[in-house]
């Protein structure tokens, strides 16, 4: 039997509230809308979404004469680390070495690099 990932997973309108959180700090609902571009999505979406984050545990609120300003509770390294592992999991059947293979094949990843990677790896099994 195949185990279940019980890791919430961020839909793209939480992955753009959780970067705008990220990048700018804490924010109102209507700060949110107003860093969209048009059309902007209407403001109970973006209410309700973040609310969301709440409830996944990625974002928290302090309330402010009556209003809530939203913040990030979870780190983007965070994410960053768990997005990759599910990429590498899902379109290189787990093989990290065939992900980084793929970004070698598309200019994405330099000899200099590659060598910064496996001096942290060397260092790491030190």
């Amino acid at each position: 039997m195949r185990k279940k990932d019980t890791t919430p997973r961020l839909t793209d309108r939480e992955s753009e509230i959780m970067d705008m959180l990220w990048e700018h700090g804490p924010m109102y609902v209507r700060e949110m809308v107003e860093r969209y571009p048009e059309p902007r999505p209407h403001f109970n979406t973006v209410s309700t979404t973040v609310r969301i984050l709440e409830d996944k545990g990625y974002a928290g609120h302090e309330a402010i004469g009556g209003s809530y300003r939203y913040h990030a509770v979870a780190r983007r390294s965070d994410f960053a680390g768990r997005s990759l592992a599910q990429i590498i999991k899902r379109y290189f059947r787990g093989s990290a070495g065939a992900a980084v293979s793929a970004l070698v094949e598309e200019e994405q990843l330099s000899v200099d690099e590659l060598k910064e990677i496996i001096e942290m790896i060397e260092s790491k099994k030190r």
